[in-house]
Order: structure tokens, then sequence, then C-alpha cells
């Protein structure tokens, strides 16, 4: 345990700590707020290559949602069947399930060493993990906004955290099909699976933010400035991938 510590602390707590040093002595008045902005932003462009990757995963996982139910529940009763099936149309789709998940395994350990990096970066008391070429403000100035970011703010950035998370989670959700009319037949066993899981979506919609709220507002603000500009990147980007049509739009057009 103790090693894997060293090597975070080498490839990611040190390189990230003295950036947000090199970035509060050149802004302005040593802002640490500005620092931390343009540092979660030039993280955001460091994983943009992979993060794309994965956000257009998840617009594929999102697109052949129906398809995906019709089998889930076609072989409900034979979940080695089922297995099979959506691992065959998967690899004839070119989906790749678990790549939706790279952003997140990515960012966990980050937002930890953030942590840590915020929680010693907003005071010089720390100026002994700093590289040798390293320039060091004579100050730090903690306040953005109002707000002191190196103490917990209890409202403001995390109210605003939450409701990006829930615009964030909102863009995932696929499009609503439109209802059928009482004259028309019943809804099919398949549609209600996609029924059940979009239930399931919109309660991890609402509550995911809710734990961002309650969890931010124990943290030092710096952090949830960081989820805050974190999130609207990643809004942004969702919406430029997402604003492509998707594959089966592409095929109806074509019949």
């Amino acid at each position: 345990m103790s090693s894997i510590k060293y090597v975070l602390k080498i490839i990611l707590y040190k390189p990230l700590f003295n950036a947000l040093i090199v970035l509060v002595w050149l802004m302005p008045f040593h802002s640490a707020g500005l620092a931390i902005i343009i540092l979660t932003v030039i993280i955001r462009l460091i994983l943009l290559p992979s993060s794309i990757k994965a956000t257009r995963q998840q617009k594929r996982m999102r697109d052949f949602q129906p398809e995906i139910a019709v089998l889930q529940e076609k072989y409900k009763d034979d979940k080695q069947k089922q297995s099979q099936e959506l691992m065959a149309f998967y690899k004839k789709n070119k989906i790749n399930p678990l790549g939706s998940c790279l952003p997140l395994l990515i960012q966990l350990p980050i937002l930890l060493i953030l942590y840590y990096v915020f929680r010693n970066g907003l005071d010089t008391h720390r100026f002994d993990l700093l590289y040798q070429f390293t320039p060091r403000p004579g100050f730090i100035n903690t306040m953005f906004l109002g707000i002191n970011l190196a103490n917990p703010d209890r409202f403001i950035l995390p109210v605003i955290a939450g409701v990006l998370q829930y615009f964030q989670s909102r863009q995932m959700m696929p499009p609503i099909p439109a209802k059928k009319s009482d004259s028309q037949s019943p809804a099919s066993p398949s549609q209600g699976g996609q029924e059940m899981q979009t239930m399931i979506s919109k309660q991890m919609m609402y509550l995911m933010p809710v734990f961002t709220v309650l969890i931010a507002g124990r943290l030092p603000a710096a952090l949830p400035l960081y989820w805050v500009v974190t999130t609207l990147f990643a809004i942004g980007q969702q919406w430029w991938v997402f604003r492509a049509p998707s594959e089966i739009q592409i095929l109806n057009c074509k019949f």
C-alpha cells in the first residue's frame, strides 16, 4: 500500500500540486479560484480523447437501448443465453458496455488526489512539496466570489454542482417514445422491461445530485468548484457528441 501511495504521490499528487501553485502565481491577485478553474480545464483537455471515446460509447448504448431491452426480456428466463445474445449484439454493433466507465475510473483517483492538493495547496505551509523550479507566490488568495475555498461551503457551490449533475444525467436519458393511444395494441413485455430501466435511470438522475450536494457540502469549497467546472465541461462535451444523428436514425433514413 505504501508503494502505491508513493507512486500516486510522484505521478499525480506532486505534479498537480505544483501545477496549482504555478497557476496561482500567474493569476491576478494570486487567485486560487481562477487557478482551480484553469487547472480543471487543463485536466479535462488532457483526458479529452478518452472521455470523448467513452461518451460515444454511452451514446451508442443509449441509441440501442430499445433493442437491448428486447433481448433482455426475450431471454429473461435463461441468463446464460441472455448474456450470449447480448455479447453477440454488442459485438455486431461495435458496442463496448464497459467503455463508458473509463472516465469515471480515471476521475475517481484524480478527484481523491485533488482533495489533498486543495487541502494542502491553498496556503504556503507545504511549499516543501514544490519542485526547485516552481515559483513561490508570497500569498494565496482563497476568496472567490465571496467564498473561502479553503473551508466547506454548505450551499452555493454544492447546490450548483448538484443542479449541473442533474442536467448532465438528464442528457444521458434516451428519448421518451410517444405513448400509444387506447385504441392501439397494449405495450409488449419488452416495452415493459425498457420502461423499468427508464424508471431506474430516472431515480438515479434525481438521487445522484442529492448525494453530490450532501458530499460537496462537507469538503473544502475548492473541490465543489472543480466539480462545477468539470461537469460544465462534460455537459458541453456530451452536447457536441450527442448532436450527431444516431446510427438507428441513419439506418431508418437509408431505408
